[in-house]
């Protein structure tokens, strides 16, 4: 194992928003062979660095790449990233780790995340609209930038609450 690559490949995923991997470029962006990289992500995922978010459908393709790579923990975006950490992913991140602990999260087709199999969230800034999950059930929006939720759009903050 070479920390150097490990290092690389942590910034890398710090600097991208929302990061979807597609293995083959990042392979070659690191430098690490393919089934390196696999082993690394898989390690660093245990190490609980990172978190990988998988669909729920979940075929033979889907359970050996995930469909986003997440820090564990926004808090490592500001230590690993080379610029300013983007807004949108330091929100996705934290709510991706708030209640990750507790209930089983996937990606959504639809929005962000999907939650016990049965809750759709979409997650943005103060002006995020309803417009992406109006026709879904038990889906709500979760904003940041503001104090007070009402219908199904969600304070942010609320989440820090879940840990």
């Amino acid at each position: 194992m070479n920390l150097r690559y490990l290092k690389k490949l942590l910034q890398i995923i710090s600097n991208s928003v929302p990061f979807k991997p597609n293995i083959n470029s990042l392979s070659q962006r690191t430098g690490i062979t393919v089934n390196t990289l696999k082993n690394y992500l898989k390690l660093l995922n245990d190490a609980q660095l990172i978190k990988l978010l998988y669909v729920p459908n979940k075929s033979i393709n889907s359970l050996n790449k995930p469909e986003k790579i997440y820090l564990n923990n926004p808090n490592l975006m500001f230590n690993q990233s080379l610029n300013d950490a983007n807004t949108g992913n330091v929100r996705e991140t934290f709510f991706f780790n708030q209640l990750s602990e507790s209930y089983s999260i996937q990606a959504s087709n639809k929005a962000d995340f999907l939650v016990s199999e049965k809750f759709t969230f979409e997650i943005g800034g103060k002006s995020k609209s309803k417009k992406q999950i109006k026709e879904i059930d038990n889906a709500f929006v979760v904003r940041d930038q503001i104090e007070i939720g009402n219908d199904n759009i969600i304070p942010l903050w609320l989440f820090g609450f879940m840990y």
